[in-house]
């Protein structure tokens, strides 16, 4: 945790791809859940932030 912690801090490009995926992957189930408007309301921005995350940390250094 803390290797991963610390390449957080670091700007390094896979932990900050894990995160920006993560956000993808919760944002696609926000999407596809039939219980809570709230969450579907929010899907679209929480995916549209993980898709552009994803874009600007795949520049990051190894």
């Amino acid at each position: 945790m803390n290797a991963f912690l610390d390449g957080l801090r670091r700007f390094r490009r896979s932990q900050w791809e894990l995160v920006a995926s993560f956000l993808i992957a919760a944002g696609v189930v926000m999407l596809m859940q039939p219980f809570a408007v709230f969450l579907f309301s929010y899907s679209f921005i929480v995916t549209l932030i993980g898709t552009v995350m994803f874009i600007i940390v795949s520049h990051f250094p190894e």
